[in-house]
């Protein structure tokens, strides 16, 4: 008996392990029925033929076939318990039989589903909406006229996105990802750098701010990802590599260039802007905000505003509700213009007398009494840098600050002039 038994649970290993599961009442579901007669059948049948085969020789002597069907008989009681015990047992469908290796993923996978789950509670949806008068009843309705991403700042409720993506609109709706939906506030804005920052009055413990990295020490090559909620898709995980660095592209509502950009083969499509670009440690290391594409879809090349500069930025709208960015006060000509007329700088179009420019004497295009064009002054450097272009006087005065007194070097007809001016912020921001 005892040799049965073992070769028995031996061959059988997902039977004998069922002997250590709770027992619960009678009754508990037609699936345990089903188990139990699916097993009880197949231990019966092993049992009653090594019955057969131990009382079926006739050599047997009668002390001895009793002995042996007293054995079986007891074996087969104990069978019939275990049967017994399966029927009430509190077993999942089928899955006591039946053996489920988990899924095995490599170590780089694991990163990064670990790196998702962690971030995307940071990730939110943002809805904006306009005001539309309807032409019939006159009423006055909130339309959706467009979506984008966001990312949670702090935990007091500060979210950033990109300016453009709440644009034009009369209200916003920011989708956390437990999907409950809070009106959001416009803190701040600062369009020259498509920045834009929101709050929500949202529980704290449903706020997780986004871990803070650094953009000034990316390497071409390395990975990064990029959430965010493209064509409404919420919560969207795309990868890629930093492909290339310090690159430069022109804010969507003024035109003014925005610098040291991280380029980035991820797929960025639209409302995707707005969402975070993080390294493979989980940091925020730059905002999703344009891509380059004749279609208007992912082609490869997406661009996002590294965290260096999104940080400064968002601690002023934070603490001021503005951002404070000294400007020089001029209208410039196109740099196309000013290529034609064979010279390299900056054309000054218009100098209004109460600006910095203007008070300091720089002169503007105009027109004699004949209507012939005299041009203004052409400005060739500012403290000593080289100004080729629009994009090179803005970038030297992202270099400054409000009240600095710079000294443009200025092309006024055949002769170089230099003139001190002092910086001054932008009218609205004063």
């Amino acid at each position: 008996m005892a040799a049965l038994a073992s070769t028995f649970f031996a061959t059988t290993p997902k039977v004998s392990r069922l002997n250590s599961l709770p027992k619960l009442p009678l009754g508990r579901s037609l699936s345990h029925f089903n188990r139990a007669t699916l097993i009880t059948p197949i231990v019966v049948s092993a049992l009653l033929d090594e019955f057969i085969r131990n009382n079926s020789a006739s050599e047997v002597d009668s002390s001895n076939g009793l002995k042996k069907l007293v054995d079986s008989l007891f074996v087969l009681c104990t069978s019939v318990a275990l049967s017994a015990t399966l029927f009430v047992a509190d077993v999942d469908s089928a899955s006591a039989f039946v053996v489920t290796t988990p899924r095995k993923l490599q170590t780089d996978e694991l990163a990064t589903v670990r790196l998702f789950q962690e971030n995307t509670p940071s990730v939110v949806y943002i809805t904006n909406l306009a005001a539309r008068q309807d032409a019939f009843t006159l009423d006055v309705l909130e339309v959706p006229q467009g979506s984008g991403s966001g990312f949670v700042w702090d935990t007091q409720g500060h979210v950033v996105t990109n300016y453009h993506v709440i644009r034009g609109a009369s209200d916003l709706k920011v989708t956390l990802a437990d999907q409950s939906t809070y009106d959001a506030k416009v803190v701040g804005f600062d369009q020259d750098k498509d920045v834009a920052v929101l709050r929500i009055e949202a529980p704290k413990g449903k706020l997780r701010p986004i871990p803070i990295g650094v953009s000034a020490d990316l390497l071409v090559g390395q990975k990064v990802y990029a959430i965010g909620n493209p064509f409404g898709l919420d919560h969207t995980l795309t990868t890629g590599v930093i492909s290339g660095l310090r690159r430069e592209i022109s804010s969507a509502a003024t035109g003014r260039p925005i610098q040291d950009v991280i380029q980035t083969d991820a797929a960025i499509n639209p409302g995707n802007s707005g969402g975070p670009l993080i390294d493979s440690a989980g940091n925020l290391i730059g905002i999703n905000t344009a891509i380059y594409s004749p279609s208007g879809a992912s082609s490869g090349v997406g661009f996002s505003i590294p965290v260096d500069t999104v940080s400064g930025i968002v601690d002023q709208l934070v603490k001021f509700g503005k951002v404070t960015r000294p400007i020089l006060g001029i209208k410039f000509a196109p740099d196309q213009s000013v290529e034609q007329l064979g010279v390299s700088g900056v054309l000054v179009l218009d100098a209004p007398p109460n600006g910095p420019a203007g008070k300091a004497g720089l002169q503007s295009t105009k027109r004699d009494a004949y209507g012939r064009l005299i041009l203004g002054d052409i400005i060739t450097s500012v403290n000593g840098k080289k100004v080729a272009n629009g994009s090179d006087l803005y970038r030297i005065l992202d270099q400054c600050k409000v009240g600095d007194k710079v000294e443009v070097e200025v092309l006024r007809g055949d002769k170089l002039e230099k003139i001190p001016v002092v910086l001054e912020p932008k009218p609205d921001e004063s």
